[in-house]
């Protein structure tokens, strides 16, 4: 996304977007879809249970939650709402406190519906109102919040993480770790651009779950 002869132009951010792209390409993996562009509305459908379902467990177990609601074909906001809640508890069990994801999930299937309708609707609202609307629900944090807006919504804002932290801190970038003023420092020193968010904080936490690994294998 950054023309080759600009480089020595780039500020600290945009090379380490650069030299992450060089080092691990495409985000793939979970993030294949995710960072799918364009995206029909099953494949948003099913980012925003993911980032629901993601919370504080790793993927595979969110692949294995997503996988049971697929093969009972539990797999939009409509039949989330219409499913019992003892079922989805049941299906997202992998993912791990599913009593309380499951009531997430339904409460945010929910507020979408009865709000927008449909997600091509949600995605018309204006940034900065429905993120204050999402931050308002039960279960959505900011991390939650801005992953919905940003992959399954296509929004240009840039989702901050404990691997976004960590490398921020590994790279002597800031002493100041809070999300908003993360956030901030990354948005104003890349371009506006949801595609290049979706990438570059993929490619942020691939690059953390490497070394995750590195650290194990020692």
């Amino acid at each position: 996304m950054f023309a080759k002869e600009n480089l020595k132009k780039l500020n600290y951010i945009e090379r380490l977007y650069i030299k992450l792209r060089k080092k691990y390409g495409k985000p793939m993996g979970q993030w294949g879809l995710w960072c799918k562009r364009p995206k029909n509305e099953k494949e948003k459908e099913e980012v925003i249970m993911g980032a629901i379902l993601t919370q504080r467990t790793n993927w595979n177990n969110v692949e294995l939650a997503i996988k049971n609601l697929k093969k009972e074909k539990i797999n939009s906001l409509y039949k989330i709402i219409k499913a019992k809640r003892g079922l989805i508890e049941q299906l997202i069990k992998p993912a791990g406190f599913y009593k309380t994801k499951s009531f997430y999930l339904v409460s945010l299937a929910k507020f979408i519906v009865k709000n927008y309708g449909d997600l091509k609707k949600m995605k018309r609202e204006r940034l900065e109102k429905l993120r204050e609307k999402l931050l308002k629900l039960k279960g959505i944090g900011p991390e939650t919040a801005d992953s919905i807006l940003l992959y399954a919504l296509e929004k240009p804002v840039f989702v901050i993480d404990e691997y976004t932290k960590r490398l921020v801190r590994e790279k002597g970038l800031s002493n100041n770790f809070s999300y908003s003023f993360l956030q901030e420092m990354f948005q104003k020193k890349i371009k506006k651009d949801f595609r290049l968010y979706q990438d570059f904080h993929a490619l942020i936490v691939i690059n953390g779950k490497n070394k995750d690994k590195f650290i194990k294998r020692q």
